[in-house]
């Protein structure tokens, strides 16, 4: 039986790769996103220990000093938490393009291996014919060959 070669194979790799690539540039931009996700639990953390510094500032005795940077403290969080949610943005719409680029290299991956298939399945019914072909070769060599023996002159 011959060897199947599928002669598109260079581009099933190249696909394959491709797609290798695109899932780590997923991977990537996913962490990235957890990272900014992070900074931002981390930011609010912080106002909330500020607020709550506020509360025990107001509670004592009064240092006006310690509130004002307090309140310009919570007002920084605040500003700090805006920018945060932009980044946190970016990196979702980052990972979004990610996601989309890998589901197309993941199309076309799996376009190129139904080709594939089907030349493979092409390739089977090719090798069935041909075998078809030798065994009806034979059967008729076969046959010719009986039917010359009995018609040949029997000496004897």
């Amino acid at each position: 039986m011959a060897r199947f070669r599928y002669k598109m194979q260079s581009i099933l790799d190249i696909k394959e790769k491709l797609e290798t690539k695109a899932k780590q540039d997923f991977a990537a931009a996913n962490k990235r996103l957890q990272e900014e996700i992070e900074k931002m639990e981390q930011l609010k953390a912080r106002k909330e220990q500020y607020l709550e510094e506020g509360v025990l500032l107001r509670s004592e005795m009064l240092d006006i000093q310690k509130m004002k940077e307090n309140k310009m403290a919570v007002l920084k969080m605040d500003e700090y938490i805006q920018q945060q949610a932009l980044q946190i943005q970016k990196a979702s719409k980052a990972v979004e393009a990610a996601r989309a680029a890998l589901q197309e290299v993941m199309k076309e991956r799996k376009a190129h291996e139904k080709l594939k298939e089907n030349a493979f399945q092409d390739f089977l019914k090719e090798e069935q014919a041909n075998e078809n072909k030798e065994i009806d070769q034979l059967t008729t060599y076969t046959h010719g060959q009986k039917l010359m023996e009995e018609n040949a002159p029997k000496n004897g």
